[in-house]
């Protein structure tokens, strides 16, 4: 009993002492880096703009997602992180690398709150929530709301020049590491907006290849040489990987590895869809209603096969991407058929978060 009780008694010490020195680190980040341009609230003006947690919008493995409106009226989302992991540098990542940006298809992160062991952000609202509640076919509250192909293309291409604003744009680049359907926003007019910076690095500009331990990002979305080395060196061209497979997902309105289908041919989408394009068969994709329609898809499909070549060398940058999406179908090449190497059927449906417990600023 009394050894249980010293246990007891030594692990709460560990975690106050840890609990204590991300406190030190956070303030430190927020003197030196001061000051910002986004406002910091205390947790009592967080309670009050959500009342009291009323309206939740959503959760996730960092907390959860509530409704608010600031004194001025102005809706907001709030993220009410859970207790932090590593020393802060999630929290830390986000305001760091959103507070830089300005963007319209990056979400703008308007106040944040540091108090104690209370964390908060602060972000305008989307009224339409995230991408992966439209593009699913098998997600039964938006089963009627699939979206029309050009709103497809124009989400794909808002994302892809979000991409390239974050790659070439900013004073720094900033590599965000976790682009999937759920960090995707939309606004009232399905404007996409990238969010959820928390994996991400801030790099120079002249930086080309990062330095980085571990894999970080959601498994369907991770590119190969981070899971690997022998694959390549970790660069921006992780997020063109990560950004091709989500497009192949909007495409397909499924999700890249299905265990529900019938045929193992069709169990990784991008396989199934490189050979329907390699044998110039119909792409046998849902609602397309004419040529325009096709030419989209098509044009997308291609893209996104681009994107995830292997060797990240073979990969376009996303200024090259957008050009792509802008132009003419004629003018692309169908591209070498990637190495497919999807998880294993265990991993289909695997969505957690991977990541490196380093500080990473």
């Amino acid at each position: 009993m009394t050894c249980c009780f010293k246990g007891k008694l030594l692990s709460s010490k560990i975690i106050c002492k840890k609990e204590s020195q991300t406190r030190k680190n956070v303030e430190a980040f927020l003197r030196n880096n001061g000051p910002l341009a986004i406002r910091r609230y205390s947790y009592s003006d967080i309670k009050k703009m959500t009342n009291l947690f009323r309206d939740k919008l959503g959760e996730g493995g960092f907390g959860g997602v509530y409704k608010g409106k600031l004194q001025d009226g102005c809706l907001v989302a709030v993220k009410v992180l859970k207790e932090s992991r590593g020393n802060g540098e999630e929290f830390i990542n986000e305001v760091a690398s959103i507070s830089r940006t300005s963007h319209v298809n990056i979400v703008t992160l308007m106040g944040f709150c540091f108090e104690g062991s209370k964390r908060a952000l602060i972000y305008e609202f989307m009224p339409n929530g995230s991408l992966e509640k439209f593009i699913y076919k098998e997600n039964p509250s938006k089963a009627d709301c699939r979206l029309e192909w050009e709103t497809i293309h124009k989400i794909a291409l808002g994302i892809a020049r979000g991409l390239e604003y974050l790659h070439r744009g900013c004073n720094t680049r900033i590599l965000h590491f976790d682009i999937k359907p759920h960090n995707i926003l939309l606004d009232e007019n399905f404007c996409p907006k990238i969010s959820d910076f928390g994996l991400a690095k801030i790099c120079s500009k002249e930086e080309s290849i990062i330095s980085i331990l571990g894999a970080r990002g959601t498994a369907r979305y991770v590119a190969p040489e981070l899971i690997s080395r022998n694959f390549g060196r970790v660069s921006h061209k992780s997020d063109v990987y990560s950004y091709g497979m989500m497009v192949s997902e909007m495409v397909g309105g499924r999700k890249n590895i299905d265990i529900g289908v019938d045929h193992t041919s069709e169990l990784f989408f991008p396989h199934w869809i490189y050979k329907r394009l390699e044998q110039d068969e119909e792409l046998g994709l849902h609602g397309l209603m004419n040529e325009e329609d096709k030419e989209s898809a098509k044009k997308m499909i291609i893209v996104s096969l681009w994107c995830i070549q292997t060797n990240p060398s073979n990969r376009p940058s996303m200024s090259i991407v957008v050009d792509m999406l802008k132009g003419s179908l004629d003018s692309l090449q169908i591209p070498p058929k990637p190495f497919f190497c999807s998880p294993p059927r265990s991993l289909a449906d695997h969505s957690t978060t991977m990541e490196s417990s380093h500080m990473i600023l």
